[in-house]
Parts: structure tokens; sequence; C-alpha cells
């Protein structure tokens, strides 16, 4: 499996077509093969959608406020993560939330990097029909049959660091059920499921950076993954089968 960085896109503006922008970048070296996964970053998605907001325009409520004074945050900044919530699930050095597509992370996803100067990017509201146009862009424009992943980093449960996870899918299954099948002692597995889509994005994440790098598309060739018409849904954990909240 190769991980290769997809130089010379240029900055992304809302308006811009992504999958053009990705075909021409690639046309001008690694190029596109059949059964590529196309791993795009969540910032350049939601600027091109134009999931994006200027703080100056934005004016905080009465619940925003409350929480920004006991926090030490910018109330207009929690009033975003408050909109983009279903549910506040903690409230501390961070707000851990469930976004209303059912993602638990901190913050709901809202964040300044890479937005400019007074501006943060929200989630796109269907990161998976997000996906879907990427892919079919670049069939149209190629004829090559690819996987699209759009990618963002978030931490984990009492764990340092933040790594990529899948936010939305399309062309494949994102989970591989491993159950049934035998260990190397012939024992049979029983609750094996591997989430390809987030080990892929992962993967490419760590190649595009967290800073000024630039590459926010990775091509990953050679993937391990069955095509189909996965949804980012089925690797979302039922409420009523977590552990912790």
């Amino acid at each position: 499996m190769q991980l290769l960085v997809l130089p010379g896109l240029p900055l992304v503006k809302e308006g811009d077509d992504l999958g053009e922008l990705i075909v021409g970048a690639a046309r001008a070296g690694i190029g596109i093969e059949d059964g590529d996964v196309v791993a795009v970053a969540q910032s350049v998605v939601s600027k091109a959608e134009g999931w994006t907001v200027e703080l100056g325009e934005v004016e905080p409520g009465e619940e925003a406020l409350g929480l920004a004074g006991r926090l030490g945050k910018d109330p207009r900044e929690v009033e975003v993560i408050l909109r983009e919530s279903a549910q506040v699930l903690r409230a501390g050095r961070v707000l851990i939330c469930r976004t209303r597509h059912g993602f638990v992370c901190a913050n709901a996803g809202v964040d300044h990097s890479n937005a400019g100067e007074g501006r943060l990017t929200v989630l796109p509201r269907d990161p998976d029909a997000s996906a879907a146009r990427i892919r079919r862009r670049i069939r149209e424009l190629t004829g090559r049959e690819v996987a699209v992943i759009i990618t963002d980093s978030w931490g984990r449960t009492f764990r340092r660091g933040a790594v990529g996870h899948a936010i939305g899918i399309s062309g494949l299954s994102p989970l591989l059920d491993l159950r049934g099948r035998k260990d190397l002692y012939g024992r049979e597995l029983r609750s094996k499921v591997v989430c390809v889509a987030d080990a892929l994005a992962a993967a490419a994440v760590l190649l595009m950076g967290e800073a000024a790098e630039g590459t926010p598309v990775v091509i990953i060739r050679g993937a391990p993954y069955a095509r189909g018409e996965g949804k980012i849904r089925e690797i979302l954990r039922p409420e009523e089968e977590d552990l912790f909240l």
C-alpha cells in the first residue's frame, strides 16, 4: 500500500470544485488509478461548500455566555459550537459534544485551523454526500473508479493526541467483519470488527499534517478495502451500547 501526498492544490475557497482541483493536481504528477482511495481533509470540504462562520457576525445567546464565562472561552465560539451540537456531554477545557451527525467529538468539530483570521470551519452537513460528489466528479473527469474518505483529526477517550477519523465516505465498505474466522490457533473470532475507513483516515492524516503543510489530499493506492456503498453511520456505536456516558 502506498500513501501519496497530492501536491499543487491551491488554497480552497467557497464554490471551488474539489473533484476538479484534485484531478488537475493529480494529472501533474501521481495520477489517479482505479481502486485508489482519495482522502480529503474536512477543512477544505467545509471551505469549498461554504461551511465557515465569521466570528464577528455571531451573537452569543444566554447559554453560550454562561458557558463561556465559566470556562474562559470566547462566547461567540461557544455559540457556534452549541449551534452545531445535538447534545453537550461534558463541559471542561473543551466541550465534548454529540453533533447532529451523531459524532462525539471536541467542540462539535468546530475549528480555527486553516480557516482564516476571525473565521471558523464547521463540519459539512452531509459528509457522505460530500464524498460522493467528489467521487462522482473524479469519475466524470478521469473514468476512474475510486473511493473517497472525508477526514478529520479528533482526540480519543483516555488517550493523548489527535488521529485521523473518517467522517464521510463513498465507494467503500467502512467495516471489515472478521467474526467467524479463525485465529492462528484455530479459535473462532467472536467480536473482531475492523474499522477500515478510520484506519485509512488515520494514515492519510499523518501525511496531510496539522499545521501549514497545505497538503489536504492524500491518494492511498493498493489499500485493502471492499468496494461498496457504505455510510458513515455504520461506524457509529448506538447510544444504547455506550458504556461510559
